[in-house]
Formats: structure tokens, C-alpha cells, sequence
């Protein structure tokens, strides 16, 4: 599945709910089958600047391909992280870098968060862009 057609999934499962408290169910329950963090990246190193919570993010190279991993203290933030985990995981590094999320403004979730939370979510995009731009370059 592509980029492109994991976002389109996402815009699809939202628009099944009436009202944004079930969005955040939602995204409280996604934010519960996140793929947990090794409790050896719960460091400095791993912790995304810019989140008004705790989010700890790493990532794998594997067959070609980056393997996102992370957790928070915050259930609404471990939703979020979970949706750019779904999106961005599994995917070429190349991908990654020039991937254009727009299922966020799609969804409205920016819409919704508080204004430290909203620049916690573009530190998380912007990590996980990092990671991938540093991997891009590895293999060049």
C-alpha cells in the first residue's frame, strides 16, 4: 500500500464519525495498538523536541525500507504518532522525504489540537522526515 492510499484510508475512517469526541476515541484506540518503542530509546537522544508531551520516535532501515517505532506519555499524542507511524512506515526513504500529508488537514486534525499541541505534531512530521533525509543520504 502506498502513501497515497494509506492517507486515503485514514480520510476514510474518519468520515465514519460524527462528531470530533469520537474522533479522539479513535484516535485514544489507535494510539493503543501502537508497535511499542524498545524501552533502550526511551532517551534523550530519541525524544522529539517541540512536543508538549513526552514522544520518544526511532527508526529502522530494513530491506530498503524505514520501520518507525515510538511512544508517548500522552494518549492523544500516541494517537497522532500512531497515524504518522501507519502513513510513513514501511515505506522508501525517498517516499518519506517528499511525502505530502495532507490526510492531517484532510481529517482536521490540526484543526483540533491546541496550538502546542499542533507544533508538537509538525515536530513529529519533521523527525520523522529527519530520519528518513538522513537515510536517503546513506544510500546515495
Amino acid at each position: 500500500m502506498t502513501i497515497e492510499e494509506k492517507q486515503a484510508e485514514i480520510v476514510e475512517e474518519f468520515e465514519l464519525f460524527d462528531d470530533w469526541l469520537q474522533k479522539y476515541d479513535y484516535l485514544i484506540e489507535m494510539g493503543k495498538s501502537l508497535p511499542t518503542i524498545e524501552e533502550a530509546y526511551k532517551t534523550e537522544d530519541h525524544l522529539i523536541k517541540g512536543c508538549q508531551s513526552q514522544v520518544w520516535l526511532n527508526a529502522a532501515f530494513n530491506g530498503g525500507k524505514l520501520d518507525f517505532r515510538a511512544d508517548s506519555d500522552a494518549i492523544i499524542t500516541k494517537g497522532i504518532i500512531s497515524l504518522l507511524i501507519r502513513v510513513l512506515s514501511d515505506e522508501k526513504p525517498q517516499d518519506i522525504v517528499g511525502a505530502d500529508l495532507h490526510f492531517i488537514d484532510e481529517i482536521g486534525l490540526k484543526d483540533h489540537l491546541s496550538p502546542t499541541r499542533a507544533n508538537g505534531l509538525l515536530s513529529m512530521v519533521k523527525q520523522m522526515k529527519y530520519y528518513a533525509l538522513a537515510y536517503q543520504s546513506k544510500q546515495a
